[in-house]
């Protein structure tokens, strides 16, 4: 059985009251949210703080979850939303936007050339996935612009759509494309001299300004 359709059949349990089937959900999902708001804030104690907020969050409104996303989806969602309270009162801007409180709008904004391409075998994002990598992509993500590293962590580590990171982070849809552009060129150039072929690499070209198209990623 997909773990989607497991998912959906423990949630519909935890629905009627089953708190076994809410604990198993939780079980399944716990390690999977601590990582999401360690990476986030970089701080253990406000990783935990997130993890069992989010819990709490998800119990109290578990009877109005109508599975338009995926259970999983909606769960990273509320996990978010609970960083990005701290994240707002580590600024003393509990009720600001914040697309207002990093920068203005990007979508014109240029988006630089990398000074060091070098062909890989994988994308960042499926590198994420493997274990032995690990900590350098985590150590490579905690360099990121904390606006990046969100953008990033949402689409391409945790797999929402752009409409559904936009809605989460209080962003337009361009602005997070151009982020996640961003974010996708200067991790891979942090990471291109552990994980490129130093034989196919080309050097800065103070000539080659060409931007990428920020619009491809839906």
């Amino acid at each position: 059985m997909a773990e989607s359709e497991n998912d959906a059949i423990l949630v519909n349990r935890a629905q009627g009251g089953d708190l076994a089937a809410f604990e198993t959900l939780a079980g399944r999902y716990e390690r999977r949210v601590y990582s999401l708001a360690r990476r986030i804030l970089r701080q253990e104690q406000d990783a935990e703080d997130v993890t069992q907020q989010t819990f709490l969050s998800v119990l109290e409104h578990l009877p109005d979850f109508r599975a338009e996303s995926s259970f999983a989806t909606w769960l990273m969602r509320i996990a978010t939303h609970a960083a990005l309270k701290i994240i707002r009162k580590r600024r003393g801007l509990d009720t600001v936007s914040l697309e207002q409180t990093t920068e203005p709008p990007e979508a014109g904004d240029h988006v630089p050339h990398p000074e060091y391409i070098a062909d890989w075998r994988e994308s960042p994002e499926r590198l994420v996935e493997r274990n032995e990598t690990r900590q350098l992509i985590d150590e490579a993500l905690a360099k990121l612009d904390e606006k990046h590293r969100l953008v990033f962590l949402l689409r391409d580590v945790e797999g929402l759509s752009i409409q559904e990171t936009a809605d989460t982070l209080d962003l337009s849809e361009s602005n997070v494309k151009v982020r996640l552009l961003r974010a996708r060129l200067q991790l891979r150039e942090m990471l291109t001299r552990a994980f490129g072929d130093p034989d196919r690499s080309l050097g800065p070209n103070p000539h080659h300004h060409q931007q990428p198209d920020a619009s491809a990623d839906k």
